[in-house]
């Protein structure tokens, strides 16, 4: 019966619910096929077709059927979609499709759409299925640092290569070949080769031989070093990151953490060097298959053996012990493969990867910063719909006075004019052109060319070139810079010449002629208006108090947006630094909205206080107060150094602090630019409300 097939079906193909679909709607329609030929020659004989139609109509009526009984069988899969059922049936297009003259034409425009139709799987997104005995691909990574074994610090930035001569790894016979990456695996350091790692579905190994080397002393320091430092492995088993198994404490759950040491210390306070390894692998039996499977976790113990003479897993050995002594050490390495089944789906195994730290942590400082934000808005909000609306109103009842006459003494207190709407005396140069009108706008981005041009700027050819050159001039030389020191270190992390040429031919040819075209298109377009005149002569700006002076009010506008952002940004660090998985992307979308918001709040209040004290230099004033928060996030980013860093090389405090003073920069771009574009909102707004002669 249909309802047994539609069972049968989806037990069949657990793993893909679209076999399922297509295997219960196959089974159905066959089974309902004579009902169905009967229903068509009913409504061909009741239409009165004419027999041109007749053939074209019965696809649309077939065609009509077959959606019909596919969202029939999609709501007994998944019964709360069945909101799709009534969609469909009572929906227009089906009407259409049901119509004698439009419904030959759609049927076969649809029936079309199939032939000209295409699709691709994502590279490392499909699931890849291993026969019995079928060899699975085991990737090696950069070797990169986490906490060193003394005191859980991070001891250095830099990464390496894998194959790096100083680590003398096993190579596959035909030697290493690389994978391909993607751009930004390799900017962010990854470098994936092959390896000489057998493994095959389902069988196991135990003790298997992998090379024999031999240290030299030099090697053997280096060794020492990079092991003291907490160097840790990185495998790939079908794109699925090695780790270990470790257990949280504070949440109790147990998660799979990617990488595992290279080395360690023993009892005795020696530092030991991992040369065999127990590869745990889980697989899950592809649903419908009796053959087939799918890696779902990868698990690497490692140990260290001083093998004597043949390899032996079977007895207790002492570990290896690298000592600077002057001796060479000759190392014997072995891998053991273990195959557990798993009932975790393919489409589930990343769940034991991403651990959420301190969930409550998140919680609450989101809550406490909700909370400050709401209470900006409220400020903001109150003084835009009571101070500002009163003045406002009470300013249009005073049109007739000339504005410039209001900070005299022939308006007296019975007028109404208070001395706290100072914002009203500023109208004629609130809109006047800031200082350096050209690096602002380009500092601003996005619509810069619009931006200069309401400043009535006139360099529109040094506005067309700057626009595209200067801040990614900037970010391109200091990353350019840094990487000179990753080269010298003979780091993974130095970006290949050609993958920076690839990023110049990115900037040349796609960014700078977009820039172009942009600017072009902006310089075209009408000047946006003010809402006021501005005068000719600039009016005198008054001494302001002590918290509207550009530096204190920098200070107090910046720290707000900064302990929005404070709490994520110290998980993010966590994560690059620590070599981390963060995949905390709701958290950080709520904590980068409060950020938005708060920049915005506390920039037009600031700028609002600035206009009632008379002073009517705003724009600069606004980006620099909100970019503000870039100088926290570097100035948290050297409290990060030194709390939980103890970078001993010159090369790794240039690189951390060269990396946080870019991200800094950037960020204070970004904000600056939040408070400007709120600033010129608010202003425009509340100028444009008041009525001037």
């Amino acid at each position: 019966m249909p309802s047994l097939t539609v069972a049968a079906s989806l037990t069949s193909a657990e793993d893909d619910p679209m076999l399922a679909v297509r295997g219960s709607l196959r089974n159905t329609y066959e089974y309902q096929q004579p009902a169905l030929d009967s229903t068509h020659a009913k409504r061909r004989q009741r239409r009165h077709l004419n027999p041109p139609f007749d053939s074209h109509l019965r696809q649309a009526l077939e065609l009509t059927t077959k959606l019909d009984l596919l969202l029939a069988q999609l709501e007994l899969l998944a019964p709360h979609q069945a909101c799709l059922v009534d969609l469909w049936l009572y929906s227009p297009t089906r009407r259409i499709m049901m119509h004698p003259t439009l419904g030959a034409p759609l049927a076969a425009a649809l029936l079309a759409l199939p032939q000209l139709a295409s699709a691709f799987y994502l590279p490392g997104v499909a699931p890849t299925s291993y026969e019995k005995g079928e060899k699975v691909p085991l990737n090696v990574n950069s070797i990169k640092p986490v906490a060193a074994i003394s005191d859980s610090r991070l001891h250095s930035v830099v990464s390496y290569e894998y194959y790096h001569p100083a680590f003398k790894f096993c190579q596959p016979e035909e030697g290493p070949q690389s994978v391909s990456e993607s751009l930004g695996s390799i900017l962010f350091g990854d470098r994936i080769m092959t390896s000489p790692f057998e493994l095959l579905m389902l069988k196991d190994e135990k003790c298997k031989p992998l090379c024999i080397k031999k240290y030299p002393p030099p090697a053997v320091g280096f060794m020492k070093r990079r092991i003291e430092q907490g160097y840790s492995l990185n495998w790939l088993v079908d794109g699925l990151p090695a780790g270990q198994q470790i257990q949280d404490d504070f949440t109790n759950t147990t998660f799979y953490n990617p990488g595992f040491l290279m080395g360690g210390v023993d009892e005795d306070g020696n530092i030991v060097f991992n040369n065999h390894y127990d590869i745990n692998i889980e697989y899950h039996p592809v649903s419908g298959s009796t053959n087939q499977y799918r890696v779902v976790g990868v698990i690497v113990e490692p140990s260290s053996r001083a093998y004597p003479n043949l390899i032996d897993c079977n007895n207790p050995m002492d570990p290896i012990v690298f000592e600077e002594d002057g001796s060479e050490k000759e190392v014997k390495f072995s891998y053991s493969v273990y195959w557990t089944k798993s009932e975790t789906a393919w489409a589930t195994r990343w769940d034991k990867y991403l651990h959420v730290f301190d969930p409550k942590i998140h919680w609450f400082w989101l809550i406490d910063t909700a909370i400050i934000v709401v209470i900006l808005i409220g400020t903001v909000a109150s003084i835009l719909v009571r101070a500002l609306k009163k003045d406002i109103a009470r300013y249009n009842r005073l049109d007739h006075i000339n504005l410039d006459d209001l900070s005299g003494t022939g308006i007296d207190e019975d007028d109404g004019v208070q001395e706290d709407s100072g914002w009203k005396l500023v109208h004629g140069d609130v809109f006047r052109t800031p200082k350096y009108p050209l690096l602002l706008s380009v500092l601003l981005g996005t619509g810069a060319q619009l931006t200069y041009k309401a400043m009535q700027g006139e360099k529109w050819k040094v506005n067309i070139a700057m626009t595209p050159l200067l801040v990614p001039s900037i970010v391109f030389a200091s990353f350019f810079l840094l990487d000179l020191f990753l080269w010298a270190k003979q780091s993974s992390g130095a970006v290949p010449l050609t993958t920076m040429l690839i990023i110049i031919l990115i900037w040349f040819i796609i960014s700078i002629p977009l820039s172009v075209a942009g600017s072009w298109l902006g310089f075209r377009a009408s000047a946006i208006e003010s809402p006021v005149r501005t005068n000719q002569i600039p009016r005198q700006v008054p001494p302001v108090t002590t918290y509207l002076k550009p530096v204190p009010s920098m200070l107090i506008v910046g720290l707000l947006p900064f302990g929005a952002i404070f709490v994520e940004l110290y998980f993010i660090m966590s994560s690059v630094w620590f070599s981390r998985i963060y995949y905390m992307f709701g958290f950080l979308f709520l904590s980068y909205g409060l950020m938005v918001v708060t920049c915005a709040a506390v920039t037009i209040l600031m700028v609002y206080f600035l206009l009632c004290a008379e002073n009517y230099h705003w724009q600069w004033r606004s980006f620099l107060a909100a970019g503000t928060c870039g100088g926290y996030i570097f100035a948290n980013s050297l409290l990060y150094l030194v709390t939980k860093l103890k970078l001993g090389s010159l090369a790794g405090g240039v690189l951390y602090i060269g990396y946080s003073a870019l991200i800094s920069f950037l960020f204070f771009i970004l904000t600056g630019s939040i408070g400007y574009f709120a600033s010129w909102w608010f202003v425009r707004r509340i100028y444009a409300s008041i009525k001037i002669d």
